[in-house]
């Protein structure tokens, strides 16, 4: 067994797999860029080693950098996680040349089995079912406009090597198959170091589901079951879960069998996903592509067959054989993950930077994992992906993984930048979802405008209207104890109170109880009896002797309440200041229509228009770099531009104005 390994990655996953290193007695080294020196993976190393400036394609992406750092160290061998070189067969062989372990697959493996070109080429001769496609490299984009109109529309365009939903797109027509292939190159060659994109056809309303494999050197390859990762936002998957609510036992068999002989005809030797499209009430699949490497939801497979697939990584690479048969793999009761990312779901999911002002994920504990390689007072950069942490939970059955996954998401607090947990709480009571009838589609048919508060209508609106209550009457009730006042003038809130939501005004009548509050409405009674915690941020107790977890954010004499995947703004005051605050103007906000403003934090590529240019409604403005995902900020109508407020290389924060319009 090695005595020291060299993590090639960062965040999350760097320090998930120091966590097991450290529980086999294997010492281990972090690499870091100049803009992660502060991160919780190179404290958690045993050494770190800097490896470059803030930009992957200067640091994480450098194999001289990676090996150099190996030779510094000692390591004997390299865990590349996910992302960056993991499926980089140059660097594989590279280290292998070095005498340097590379703990995944052999090089051969990882070009053959990680360019999707040649791995459809190989599944084809393995007789493994394959979507219809174009499977050689394309080189314009007017060839990858007369190629899918032969397909036929709509098709996948996406890059040869990669994933995680970067470098993919769908096109329904020709103009979208000319930029979505310009798009991909791009975005390709930024992400992954190349620029090849490969055309397959579309399956409509198709389910994706994986199904993770593992091999040694022995010449033992097994499945460890499937995965279902349906859900999913522009091809990023948000949910995923083990085992599939869509499955039945013979297809599970059948896309097992099928991913086995795919490793075993490049002699997979590792932790490796093969993926499917499964779509129709036959349940037919066809092979996708195939991952070699670990994949972010890992977790849900851990937590249903118990192992620990970054142990049985490093015990492969060490030369070990599996110490366990396909029949020995049971099932064992439902997993789910959740993404939680730094974008902001009401602003169309864009990324967000910045401080972790707050940040506490829901205690590990009763079935509830978190990975993550973040910690309060952390930085959220904008040079890497928007991932957080992963929200991982165990339960018997479906429903009660669903319930103890909403459950993890409304006790999870982050301040400073924006997340998706509203979200991700919203689609854990989706019906769609809830009912397992959905496809990868979901999100895109249930959200077309986006997400809203609107969209998640709460079940119970008096609920958060007594609670904001309470919660204010326990903040004028705390600060008439804390405030030095004048005996004789001290100042006692009274019982009597308004409280605005949704446009509707509640008269509130709230007096103190055992414990808690009274609150009383013209729709009825609430007892509620809690404590804060957090510094005020997570309200934890019983409304009515029920169990309920509210998180509050506070606002003057606004409460911003986040419950069950609502978000709601909830104002308490007198009865005198919400008469008087409906006498008061409403302060129109400045008219911005004339500027091109920065929907997100980023950095600004290109501006590709001039003083002067007279601009067509759906021509392209300028292009914004955020979080490895290239944004192009196109003309909403006709217009001439009149001036330029932002250079190409300059960082720009969200709203700011980097075109004026006549």
């Amino acid at each position: 067994m090695f005595k020291k390994i060299l993590i090639a990655n960062r965040g999350e996953i760097a320090c998930r797999v120091i966590k097991t290193a450290r529980k086999m007695g294997i010492k281990t080294v972090a690499v870091y860029s100049e803009a992660d020196k502060d991160a919780m993976h190179v404290t958690m190393a045993d050494e770190a080693v800097c490896i470059g400036p803030p930009p992957s394609k200067e640091s994480y992406l450098v194999m001289d950098k990676i090996i150099a750092a190996c030779k510094q160290t000692g390591a004997e061998a390299v865990h590349p996680g996910y992302g960056f070189l993991s499926e980089n067969a140059t660097f594989s062989r590279r280290l292998e040349e070095e005498g340097i372990v590379f703990i995944g697959p052999k090089h051969y493996s990882v070009e053959q089995m990680g360019d999707k070109i040649a791995s459809k080429k190989l599944a084809l001769k393995a007789q493994v079912n394959v979507i219809p496609g174009y499977n050689d490299a394309i080189d314009t984009p007017e060839q990858a406009v007369e190629i899918a109109k032969g397909i036929g529309y709509p098709v996948m365009i996406k890059a040869s090597a990669g994933g995680g939903g970067k470098g993919l797109r769908v096109a329904f027509n020709d103009q979208e198959a000319h930029e979505g292939f310009a798009s991909c190159k791009t975005e390709a060659k930024d992400a992954f170091g190349g620029d090849r994109v490969v055309i397959e056809k579309y399956v409509e309303e198709p389910r994706h589901i994986e199904i993770q494999v593992l091999g040694d050197a022995h010449g033992n390859t097994l499945y460890l079951h499937e995965r279902e990762c349906s859900i999913q936002r522009r091809h990023q998957k948000v949910i995923e879960e083990a085992p599939s609510p869509f499955l039945d036992a013979a297809t599970r068999k059948a896309m097992g069998e099928q991913a086995v002989a795919l490793a075993k005809a490049v002699n997979y030797q590792s932790a490796g996903t093969v993926e499917f499209v499964v779509g129709g009430k036959d349940k037919s699949f066809y092979f996708l592509e195939m991952n070699t490497r670990l994949q972010v939801e890992h977790p849900v497979t851990e937590l249903i067959t118990g192992l620990d697939l970054v142990e049985q990584m490093i015990r492969v690479a060490a030369g070990e054989k599996l110490a366990f048969k396909q029949e020995d793999l049971k099932i064992n009761g439902w997993a789910m993950e959740c993404r939680i990312n730094a974008e902001d779901p009401f602003r169309g999911f864009l990324p967000s930077t910045g401080r972790l002002v707050k940040y506490v994920p829901p205690p590990a504990e009763n079935g509830v994992r978190v990975d993550t390689g973040v910690y309060e007072g952390g930085e959220i950069s904008m040079f890497y992906d928007s991932m957080i942490a992963k929200l991982i939970v165990h339960a018997a059955s479906r429903d009660q993984a669903i319930a103890r996954m909403r459950d993890a998401l409304n006790e999870f607090v982050i301040r400073g930048v924006a997340s998706n947990i509203s979200f991700q709480a919203a689609l854990m009571q989706h019906p769609r979802f809830t009912s397992g009838n959905f496809n990868t589609g979901l999100i895109a048919d249930q959200y077309p405008k986006g997400f809203n508060a609107a969209d998640v209508p709460h079940d119970a609106p008096l609920m958060l209207v007594a609670t904001a209550a309470a919660i204010h009457r326990q903040y004028l009730a705390r600060n008439a104890t804390i405030t030095g006042q004048m005996p004789g003038h001290e100042y006692k809130p009274g019982k009597e109170y308004v409280v605005l939501f949704n446009g509707e005004r509640h008269a509130a009548t709230i007096t103190p109880a055992e414990g808690g509050w009274d609150v009383k409405l013209a729709g009825g009674n609430y007892a509620i009896r809690s404590h804060w915690q957090f510094g005020d941020i997570l309200y934890r107790g019983t409304l009515n002797g029920q169990q309920i977890c509210m998180q509050v954010e506070r606002r003057g004499s606004v409460y911003r309440l986040f419950h069950w995947g609502v978000q709601a703004d909830v104002q308490v005051m007198s009865a005198h200041a919400a008469d008087l605050l409906a006498l008061m103007p409403v302060k129109a906000p400045p008219d911005m229509s004339k500027f091109l403003l920065s929907p997100m934090p980023g950095l600004l590529t290109q501006v590709a228009v001039k003083v002067g240019q007279e601009v067509k409604a759906g021509e392209v403005l300028a292009k914004i770099e955020a979080m490895k995902m290239e944004n192009v900020l196109k003309a909403e109508r006709d217009c001439v531009v009149e001036k330029l407020l932002a250079a190409p290389g300059e960082r720009l924060a969200v709203d700011q104005a980097i075109i004026g319009f006549k």
